[in-house]
């Protein structure tokens, strides 16, 4: 009986710190989760798509998807993102050749990368990447790099920096 007892409460204590740190990874998680709501995982989302439309050397669909950018930063009235990330959509938006989307998209992506370091949020979905030869980092979802910056060229260029 003796035996049960202490058992009993062995068995009580670890449910109890069980708990406890399920607690604590569901803050966490809370904490990850609220950073990624909309509009950030909108924006996220067609950041993504410009990244992979310039990795393939295309620009085509890059002024909608920076458009959807800036609209739905404007329109957050939460005001999670900075002004600056809608700004800078809207210039990459407005252009018209690889060249200089790809020198647009440089701000973007240090903007968003910014963005989830602060919140610590995004690891293990959100890959950074640099190309030393571009100076520049962006961010993807791929686990090997697809080089917006140099394309066809050099599309493996760059290497993971979390």
């Amino acid at each position: 009986m003796k035996l049960f007892k202490h058992a009993t409460r062995i068995f009580l204590a670890t449910a109890l710190a069980t708990l406890s740190f399920a607690s604590f990874a569901a803050d966490e998680k809370m904490a990850d989760s609220s950073a990624l709501m909309q509009p950030v995982k909108s924006v996220l989302d067609h950041y993504l798509l410009v990244q992979a439309a310039l990795a393939k050397d295309s620009i085509k669909g890059v002024d909608e998807n920076a458009s959807a950018i800036a609209k739905a930063v404007k329109g957050d009235d939460m005001k999670m993102l900075s002004p600056d990330v809608a700004t800078q959509a809207e210039t990459l938006a407005k252009t018209t050749d690889l060249e200089t989307a790809r020198a647009a998209f440089k701000p973007l992506s240090n903007s968003l990368i910014k963005y989830l370091a602060d919140h610590k949020v995004g690891a293990g979905t959100y890959h950074e990447a640099f190309c030393p030869m571009a100076g520049a980092s962006w961010l993807q979802t791929e686990k090997s790099i697809k080089n917006p910056y140099m394309g066809s060229a050099m599309s493996s260029c760059g290497e993971f920096k979390n």
